[in-house]
């Protein structure tokens, strides 16, 4: 029997003989690598994009805790006298989360409009 070692070292030599040298890589191969690359703008949006959706995260948990707190403050604790202002800080966050999410939607479309 040969020694699995030796069968390994002909394995590698074999492929590295196979493997194109550097100077024999087609530069339209590299080419179409570069301008698959976002541009910086595009790339500047996408950073944007996602930090949106991270404060669109937060806010959505935002409004669940408001709701928890609303519900404590009303039912449990029983002080009246906050459940309106609460309640108002709810609506407050309500709606900047709906906008929220209208402008992460318009500005989803405008980095699929940069990217393609």
């Amino acid at each position: 029997m040969s020694d699995p070692r030796n069968d390994a070292h002909d394995k590698k030599v074999a492929k590295g003989k196979n493997t194109p040298e550097p100077a024999q890589v087609d530069t339209a191969e590299v080419s179409e690598v570069v301008t698959a690359q976002p541009s910086a703008t595009h790339q500047g949006s996408l950073e944007v994009l996602a930090k949106l959706k991270e404060l669109e995260f937060h806010s959505r948990a935002a409004i669940e805790r408001l709701a928890e707190l609303a519900m404590t403050v009303e039912d449990e604790l029983k002080q009246k006298d906050f459940a309106a202002p609460l309640s108002e800080v709810y609506a407050a966050q309500s709606t900047v989360q709906t906008r929220l999410t209208a402008l992460i939607e318009a500005y989803s479309t405008e980095c699929e409009r940069l990217g393609s």
